[in-house]
């Protein structure tokens, strides 16, 4: 099978089909939900930590060799950077629609008595069309990570693609709690959640044509992606595990994590066999 229908294949498991299993969770009872979720986060940190040091990073080594260390180095600081940046955007664009009405209400406020219900409502919506835009570009960005680790070997490609997956799966299932309290519903949030995906599979193709015709900056993107994944893990999904530091919670979590980056490592020792 060509590469390029591979690249389709994985790139829509790692946006459509990550959607599809978040909204498994729509038959989980919503208490016993809120307890599975956590275990998929702390898997999913190691899993993430594993691609990115055990998996991309090697082979952006391997594919400059010694006197390229330092170019790679400063292609993830680059890569961590533009991470920041984007997180930043997120942020910014969340704040501003979340404090847009507040700043207009307390703007010549004497004898304006605004309707906080529609104002509350229209936040809500506003916070919905965010998630929307903002996984959108998120996905085209797994695409481009999943490209680039086909394009230099088949199992990277797989690792990498699980990675996205396993990250992906519990940032749905919140991004569907958003959608749903925008005022969707389930329904369509469960649609709209994977829709979203097909912005991977656009992005993984641009990166297949785009990286083929410049294939020495193939290691550069996979160090771009190891940055990627170091990023979500720890300053995404990590500060949220420390928010429960009881004993019998961490060592969940620690053991979870664990695993998370022995199953990269294992599919590695696989893949090298």
């Amino acid at each position: 099978m060509p590469l390029l229908v591979w690249i389709i294949l994985f790139t829509a498991v790692g946006g459509i089909a990550s959607a599809a299993f978040a909204g498994l969770f729509l038959l989980v009872p919503e208490a016993a939900g809120r307890r599975l979720l956590p275990h998929f986060v702390s898997y999913a940190t190691g899993a993430l930590l594993g691609a990115a040091l055990l998996a991309l990073l090697p082979e952006a080594m391997e594919g400059v060799g010694p006197d390229g260390a330092h170019a790679i180095g400063a292609a993830m600081l680059v890569g961590l950077g533009v991470f920041f940046v984007i997180e930043k955007l997120v942020l910014w664009w969340h704040t501003h629609a979340n404090g847009h009405g507040h700043e207009a209400h307390g703007h010549g406020g004497h004898g304006h008595d605004h309707d906080h219900g529609g104002h509350d409502h229209g936040r809500a919506a506003a916070s919905g069309v965010l998630v929307i835009i903002g996984d959108s570009v998120h996905n085209a960005l797994d695409g481009v990570l999943i490209a680039a680790a086909f394009l230099t070997s088949f199992p990277l490609g797989l690792v990498t693609t699980f990675a996205v997956a396993a990250h992906e799966i519990p940032h749905r299932v919140g991004d569907f709690a958003i959608l749903v309290h925008s005022g969707m519903s389930r329904g369509r949030a469960l649609v709209m959640n994977m829709a979203t995906g097909l912005t991977s599979i656009i992005g993984g193709v641009a990166a297949y044509f785009g990286l083929q015709r410049a294939i020495g900056a193939l290691p550069y993107a996979l160090a771009l992606a190891a940055a990627g994944f170091l990023y979500i893990a720890v300053a995404g999904l990590i500060p949220g595990l420390h928010r429960r530091a009881d004993p019998r919670t961490s060592l969940a979590q620690v053991i979870l994590m664990g695993l998370g980056v022995w199953t990269i490592a294992w599919a590695e020792s696989l893949a090298h066999q």
